[in-house]
């Protein structure tokens, strides 16, 4: 199968990148934010790299994880194993509310309707609410992945005022697989089944022999982001919730 990554080459994973990194993120965690900061992290087909590289500076960071209650099992799953294989120790779920899924989304549908209305009601609304007592939060975003990434900065500030840090937004796909080959780490079990991005299982298909990466999501549509990266529906680098 043809990914993204292969556009890139043989280059390797230098030290000096991924140190630069580390320094960052240390930085971040550690004298910038201190306790103010949390990674929000899918637990997708590339996030054990960051996640990696946070467990290794501060294992308690928090780990937000927009629990949607349309995630595969095998997300859950896998966020159980890496959590548990890192170290991790502030892995937190992050939900909507009874009530508001009661209001607008009482047979778990809207998705099939408007999945921008489901994506704001089940990520962007739960996710605001959790960012509220951080000054900073980590993202994986990477400038590869589609073109509306593709002018984002390592520094970045998001629709509330919060720093928006994205220490990967210039590796490549073959920086990422040599991290995992470099540190043995386990790859989501979905992705050697023809899923290398990850979402909500309702809104997330196989990926052909050929197709972008991110081909499976929202497939059909022009949709290509969740929306936390938005600012009232339009997408602004930098900025989000």
């Amino acid at each position: 199968m043809l990914l993204e990554g292969d556009l890139y080459g043989d280059a390797r994973l230098t030290p000096e990148r991924e140190g630069k990194t580390l320094a960052f993120l240390a930085e971040s965690i550690l004298r910038d934010y201190p306790g103010c900061v949390a990674m929000v992290s899918s637990f997708g087909a590339e996030s054990i790299v960051l996640l990696d590289m946070v467990a290794r500076i501060n294992p308690n960071t928090p780990i937000l994880l927009n629990e949607t209650g349309m995630l595969f099992a095998e997300t859950l799953e896998y966020q159980r194993e890496v959590s548990a294989l890192l170290g991790l120790t502030n892995v937190q779920l992050v939900r909507p509310t009874r009530q508001r899924l009661a209001e607008e989304d009482p047979n778990g549908l809207l998705h099939r309707n408007d999945s921008d209305a489901c994506c704001s009601l089940r990520k962007s609304e739960p996710l605001r609410r959790a960012l509220a007592p951080f000054d900073a939060w980590i993202t994986g975003r990477k400038k590869f992945q589609n073109d509306k990434r593709a002018e984002m900065q390592p520094v970045e500030q998001d629709g509330a005022g919060r720093v928006k840090l994205n220490p990967l937004a210039d590796w490549t796909p073959s920086d990422i697989r040599d991290y995992f080959d470099r540190y043995n780490l386990p790859r989501h079990p979905l992705v050697s089944q023809g899923y290398p991005s990850i979402g909500c299982a309702p809104c997330t298909s196989r990926v052909l022999a050929g197709e972008d990466a991110r081909a499976g999501r929202w497939r059909g549509t022009e949709k290509t982001e969740c929306g936390i990266h938005y600012v009232e529906g339009q997408f602004i680098a930098g900025a989000g919730i």
